[in-house]
């Protein structure tokens, strides 16, 4: 470890602590059983092999793991990019994604090096809570199909129109019927692992869930589909020279920049959300996108799936008492030899049990105990949640973010452009107009109907001393008001400016 520089060193310093070592390597294992049914369940829900979502989890610890950046998140493939990630591979292709990947990488890599990370913790809280949001949806509704073994429809409208047809469909076959009770019931032993005794809930939740369901599947040799193994090695197809030159087009650009977006501001979101939970080394946030970017660059060179700082598995980390960043790479460790040594076990897991743990998944991506506080205290930022969901639902992941985001500023620009109209009358019967705050053209209907509602045979003085900002469609229609209003005869408007 002294061969390291010292920003590499650091965050293991406290593996010289008695007992240290010991818990890291405890909560890798808990780590790694998180992150495995995860891994698994993305990879066949973004429509890529199995093997892939390992790749991206091995990635995940032992290279982003020994970068500095966050001491104690973790990456991996991630529920929120599911949607998107499947939507590349349907229309580009299973090569062009990790050309994608790659380039997407290189961009955060970029952004690190200029010390744009800081910029990430700017984007609207209510953007990023409507684009979870709207990826749960999704999410939910993409994996209901799955979970019955039917084929997804491919636009959020198809999928809620189509969900009367899949529940008759389902009723009427006994093998959609098996397929959705074994789903069903993963997310049932989702929903009550918590609430059982602490040393039964030492088992992470979906690796719980998976297991038994695949263990009655297989007891009951119930007819599903399970995951198709191919093998490692396999199912890694690195991207070639053509998939590179196909780069330029610009659907393929408008995907990198959503991928770009969206891992960026989910890892540095969940990096933040990590410091709250533990009194460790904070997260240096440019470090931390320099790290998620080389990672995404290796898996891109790999062909696998993109990667983000995963919440769920972060968490997992903190509260098995991790103290350095051994553990995550320890839980990539774990992640390889699982893949090389026992492949042939992903392929008893049903597949309506992986649907079953991202229903699940996506339920918690939805923000229903925050919604309605929201609403009470900032209507117009839930409404930008809402709109954002609702954009990502009928459109898509990139048209969404970008409607939630263009939202998000119209309703800043509107809330700080504030103008107030006072009206005073002096002796001899001259109005005083007073013009406070900021005047932008977002609130000129008001104005005018303050001003035009003024009386046409008075004296008007525009005191516009106190106005902090005065943009130019303003200046120019206060202007053309006087110009009308000196126009009729009476003594002209006179106009007091900073």
């Amino acid at each position: 470890m002294r061969s390291l520089p010292p920003s590499f060193r650091e965050p293991f310093q406290a593996l010289r602590s008695p007992g240290v070592l010991r818990q890291d390597l405890l909560a890798s294992l808990v780590v790694f059983l998180v992150a495995l049914p995860l891994c698994v369940g993305v990879a066949v829900a973004s429509g890529v092999p199995a093997e892939l979502g390992l790749v991206t989890g091995i990635v995940g610890g032992l290279v982003v793991g020994l970068l500095p950046g966050s001491a104690l998140q973790v990456s991996g493939p991630a529920a929120g990019l599911t949607v998107l990630v499947f939507e590349a591979v349907r229309e580009f292709g299973l090569g062009m994604l990790g050309a994608i990947v790659l380039l997407t990488g290189v961009l955060q890599i970029a952004l690190g090096l200029l010390r744009c990370g800081r910029w990430f913790r700017a984007i609207s809280v209510s953007v990023v809570q409507g684009m979870l949001a709207g990826i749960g949806l999704v999410l939910i509704l993409g994996q209901l199909y799955s979970m019955a073994g039917a084929a997804q429809p491919l636009s959020g409208t198809e999928k809620i129109t189509g969900l009367p047809g899949l529940v008759a469909d389902t009723l009427s076959s006994t093998t959609a019927l098996t397929a959705a009770a074994l789903g069903l019931g993963t997310i049932a032993v989702l929903v009550l692992w918590p609430k059982l005794p602490a040393s039964v809930r030492k088992v992470p939740a979906p690796l719980a869930a998976v297991a038994l369901v695949t263990a009655v599947a297989a007891g009951l040799r119930l007819d599903v589909a399970t995951v198709t193994v191919k093998g490692l090695f396999e199912a890694v197809q690195p991207p070639g020279a053509d998939d590179f030159a196909a780069l330029g087009g610009i659907a393929v650009l408008g995907t990198v920049l959503a991928f770009t977006l969206i891992a960026s501001a989910e890892s540095l979101f969940s990096a933040a959300a990590v410091d709250r939970m533990h009194d460790g080394p904070r997260t240096h946030y440019d470090k931390e996108l320099v790290a998620q970017g080389v990672g995404n660059t290796v898996c891109g060179a790999l062909g696998a799936l993109p990667m983000t700082a995963v919440i769920v598995r972060s968490s997992a980390n903190v509260r098995a008492g991790a103290r350095t960043p051994l553990s995550r790479v320890a839980h990539g460790g774990w992640l390889l030899l699982f893949a090389v040594l026992l492949p042939a076990a992903l392929g008893l897991i049903p597949l309506a049990a992986l649907a079953g743990v991202l229903v699940h998944a996506g339920c918690k991506l939805l923000p229903v105990k925050e919604i309605v506080p929201l609403a009470r205290a900032h209507r117009g930022e839930a409404l930008v949640l809402v709109v954002t969901a609702v954009a990502i639902l009928v459109t898509n992941m990139f048209e969404g973010v970008l409607i939630g985001l263009a939202l998000a500023v119209v309703k800043s620009a509107w809330d700080t452009s504030h103008a107030h109209v006072e009206v005073r009358e002096l002796t001899g019967g001259r109005l005083v107009v007073t013009l406070t705050g900021n005047a932008t053209f977002l609130r000129l209907p008001r104005l005018l109907e303050t001003l035009e509602a003024l009386p046409k045979d008075r004296p008007i003085e525009l005191d516009l001393t106190t106005v902090h900002h005065l943009d130019h469609a303003c200046r120019t229609t206060l202007e053309n008001w006087a110009v009308r209003h000196n126009d009729r005869g009476v003594e002209a408007v006179r106009v007091t400016r900073q």
